[in-house]
Parts: C-alpha cells; structure tokens; sequence
C-alpha cells in the first residue's frame, strides 16, 4: 500500500476546510443521556465557515438525544483520512432559521425539513475540538481545533 507522505498543519487544515464545504454526509455519535447507551447515524450537513448544521426529526434517537445533552460526536471521511469532531449543540425550531439559511440546507442536503412531514428541528453544533489525521506519522498534530479554536 501507498502511504503519502504526513501533511503540514496547515495542509490539514485546509484538507479539512475542504471537506467541511464539500462533504454530505457525516456519521452522528450521540448517546442516552440516562443510559448511556451509544447511538450512531448519518445525517447531512452544512458548513457555514464556523458551525455545522444538521436536521432530523425530533424523536429520533438522535435528535432525542442532542436535545437533551446539548453534545455530538462528527465523524467524516474514511478511516484512513478521518476528521472527528466534539462539539456542543443549539437546538432550533424550524421557525428560527432564517430562510436563507435554511435553503442553503436544503440545497446541500438534498432534502428540505420544512417540506418532509413531521416535527424536524435544526441543529446546530459548535466545534469544540477537530481531529484529522490519515495514518500514524499525523497523529502528533492531530489537534487542529482545541476549545473552539483552531490551533496555530
């Protein structure tokens, strides 16, 4: 197998700026806030250049879930070129989201929750913490956001 050679941190940064704009999908870790119990599902995503935005219904376990912990787990890409992101949530009607905003969502994701039935709510997640590495010669800077802030 074909390793590249480790990136700079700024080129992790700017590979993940990348896929934070261009990447769907994301896988969504959240759990049980009574029993703990681990529950993992993709949903889609829109960066906005500092917070993520997800939707799903609100009595998914998901949406169950960062409602009442306020806490999300993000995981993007491959296992072998990985960007895990720790994050807190703000949890928003429908009705909140300006209409800009929300086309922008909409036309991202492919779906709109506005028009899909149901009680959906927005979510938005404030990156803590971003890891991205690729293989184990990036895992020494793999840090690249540290309390909200990206790292120098």
């Amino acid at each position: 197998m074909d390793v590249p050679a480790a990136r700079s941190r700024e080129q992790r940064k700017q590979d993940t700026l990348h896929r934070l704009e261009n990447d769907v999908d994301a896988w969504i870790a959240t759990a049980d806030p009574v029993s703990g119990t681990p529950h993992l599902t993709p949903l889609s995503f829109r960066w906005d250049g500092e917070t993520l935005l997800l939707s799903t219904e609100a009595t998914t376990p998901a949406g169950r879930n960062m409602q009442a912990t306020k806490e999300v787990r993000l995981g993007l890409g491959l296992t072998r070129d990985v960007i895990l992101i720790e994050g807190s949530v703000d949890v928003l009607e429908i009705s909140e989201l300006s209409t800009a905003e929300a086309d922008a969502f909409a036309v991202k994701a492919g779906f709109d929750p506005r028009k899909s039935g149901g009680h959906y709510l927005y979510f938005r997640v404030y990156p803590r913490r971003l890891l991205a590495w690729r293989e184990v010669d990036e895992l020494a800077g793999r840090v690249l956001i540290r309390d909200g802030r990206w790292v120098d």
